[in-house]
Formats: C-alpha cells, structure tokens, sequence
C-alpha cells in the first residue's frame, strides 16, 4: 500500500490519477488531497478517498470546504503555505499536478521532506529547473516525469547512458492551428484556442498548446530533467500523437514510447514505477491507425515556440521570465483582454527588458524575478491588440 499526496487533485491530472487509483484501490491510499478553489469537488474527493486532509489554495473558500467536511474527521486547512505543508507530510509519492509557478513551493517542499514526485506541474522547472534539480540531487529524491512526453523519453532512456544519446525529440499534436496561416492565429478567439484535437487538458495548458508555448515550456523542463545540452533537444509536429518521446543514439537507432493520446498512461507508469500496472487506455492498433507523420514545426506562425526555445538556449532567468510573462498574458487572452497574437509579443518584450541575469537560487530570487517579470507584462499589455470578438 503506497500514500500518496495529490497536488491539484481537482484537475484534469488530479482526475485521470483517481482514476488509476480507483482501480488499484489495493495499492494505494490517498494521504492529501489540495485545489486552488474548488472546495465542492476537493470535499467530495477526500471523502471519496479517505484523504486525510484536503487544502485549498485560496484562502477565500475555506470556510465552503470546511463545512462540507465537517464531522468527516478529515483535517483541513487553506493557503500557498498550507498548500506547501502538504506536500511535506509525510508520503511515498508526491503527485504534482499544480498548473503554474503556483506548483514551486509545494515541489520544494515535497522534496525537502524527501519524498519522490511524479511531476506533471511542467512550470517547475521552468521558472526554477536548477533549484528543483539541485534540491533534489542533494536529497537523492527521484523525480518521475509524468508529462506524456518526458515520460516517453523516460522510458527511452531506460538503461542508456546519457553520453550515447544524440538527440531527444517531444511530440506536438500542432494544435487546433496547425494548418491555420498566420493571420488566422493571430485573431483567433479563446473559444478557437480551447479546441485542442487530441486532449482534454485545462485552459492554460491548452492555450499554450495552441501556440506551440506548451512544447517550448517541454523542452525546457526536459532541459532540466534529463541533463542533455540544449541544441539535443528537439520538438517535432506528429498529428496523431502516438510516438510521444523519441531517442536517437550514437549507433543510429532511434526509440521512440508510443502509447494512446491518453494521459492516464504516464500516470500508471508512474504510478507502479519501477513495476508495471493495469492501465485503462485503449490500446493501440498500428494497422488500424495506418501512418504516423511528422512536421518541422514553423517558428514563423508559431513565434512562442522561438521564444522559448531562446530562453532555453539563453539560460539563467529568462526561461523564469518567459514563464511569468506567459501566465500573464494567457489569463489576459482567456479573458479577452489581448488577441492570441500579443501573448507572442509580450512574452518577447518581457524577455527582452526582463530576461538578462542569473537564475534564481533561493525561493525569494524566484518571486522577485516573477513579479518584476508579471508587473513587465501586465504594463505592456496596455497598448496590446485586444482579442477578437
């Protein structure tokens, strides 16, 4: 029987993970359970699940999750450092599923306690790799990513040496603009953006899907987790979303994880890690789906992947920068304040009056270079083209 601590439980990842654990209820017991806001839906799991406690992030609705889990006997409690006190109990897997540089502190924390951490919150390691990965090293924590695609390159990798690897290709749907020219990205709509053809993911994640951000922010956290230079790194356009991670070796042989574009597939795996479990995707069928094709993805119409793409090759707090300037603008695209083409042209006018400086060492460096980057971005986006209607 394993703990776990869930971290973001309410969200599309937090949901697919309850599903595997529904079906492994033998193996695995629910420590704690933490949302942003969503007291209603966090009560009814941690009731559903036995957690022992249950955290909202927002202070604001407390009083609701209190109240529904009175008499419970579950604990509960509310705020960022509430949230982060979670992740520290004590635990055998630390499930991140936060989205946003909202997800740091509990990561941190998971790992001060010494806890292994199966990492679907992708902006940790954007906005802090080198803290994360160094407090990690010290710890001699594990981190198993849960993303899809780092996941496939997880299991690429298995039993390599990192010295034998030439090149680590991501996979990218292309989103719902991938056959869309440039000006009709530029004023599509967030109702267009939320249109992702393969996933059902959260607003934001799926925002940066459709403008290729979401793979720049990839590579960026594969950066970091896999320890490879980053002109080794490499994104590549695949529709159909079957391969999702690709090695390539000295030797010439390439091996690429192919599975359905489901994520409860890296959850199981990481989940039973170093074992196999039951999962419940459909299988695939390579006969039925006939041909696998790849793209070049275009740096023109897709100007978000350039920039993170930079940032990586750049290094210390730009990739940081570039995180917080996106979050900004994807929130102001969401709520129509900016067209789709301005989150590209913040996010670049951020970087290039933000971007220059060492990478943050200490959680304080973190929140002043993430402030300093969002006050950047919220003031630039006054003269921003507003979203389409």
């Amino acid at each position: 029987m394993r703990a776990l601590t869930l971290l973001g439980a309410t969200g599309s990842i937090g949901t697919s993970t309850l599903d595997i654990v529904d079906r492994h209820r033998d193996r695995f017991r629910i420590e704690a359970v933490t949302a942003n806001g969503d007291a209603e839906k966090l009560a009814a799991i941690a009731r559903e699940h036995g957690a022992r406690l249950a955290v909202v992030a927002d202070p604001a609705s407390y009083g609701r999750l209190k109240d529904l889990l009175a008499g419970s006997g579950i604990e509960t409690a509310a705020g960022p450092a509430a949230v982060a006190a979670a992740a520290a109990r004590p635990a055998d897997l630390v499930v991140g599923a936060i989205t946003g540089a909202a997800g740091v502190e509990p990561v941190l924390a998971a790992i001060g306690q010494g806890t292994a951490i199966a990492l679907a919150n992708k902006e940790s390691l954007v906005a802090a790799g080198d803290m994360v990965m160094g407090a990690a090293k010290r710890r001699g924590v594990t981190i198993l990513p849960m993303d899809s695609e780092h996941n496939a390159v997880f299991q690429a990798l298995a039993g390599s040496r990192l010295e034998d690897v030439e090149t680590v290709w991501i996979t990218a749907s292309g989103g719902p603009f991938r056959t869309w020219n440039a000006a009709a990205i530029a004023a599509a709509r967030p109702e267009d953006a939320l249109k992702h053809p393969n996933y059902a993911m959260g607003a934001k994640v799926t925002v940066d899907s459709a403008g290729l951000m979401n793979k720049g922010l990839e590579l960026i956290e594969a950066f970091h987790l896999f320890g490879l230079p980053a002109e080794r790194l490499k994104a590549v356009v695949h529709p159909q979303q079957v391969v999702h991670g690709m090695v390539a070796y000295r030797d010439g042989s390439i091996v690429a994880q192919l599975g359905a574009a489901d994520m409860r597939v890296p959850i199981a795996h990481c989940l039973g890690f170093p074992e196999r479990i039951d999962g419940p995707s459909k299988r695939l069928n390579l006969a039925e789906i006939g041909s696998l094709t790849f793209e070049e993805p275009d740096l023109v119409r897709f100007p978000c992947l350039r920039l993170a793409i930079a940032a990586m090759t750049v290094g210390g707090r730009a990739p940081t920068v570039l995180n917080a300037a996106n979050e900004v603008a994807v929130e102001a695209f969401l709520s129509r304040r900016i067209g789709f083409g301005a989150i590209a042209a913040v996010v670049e006018a951020v970087l290039e009056a933000e971007g220059d400086g060492p990478a943050p060492a200490t959680l304080d460096d973190l929140w002043l270079i993430d402030h300093a980057a969002r006050e950047r971005a919220r003031a630039t986006m006054l003269n921003a083209p507003a979203a389409a209607s």
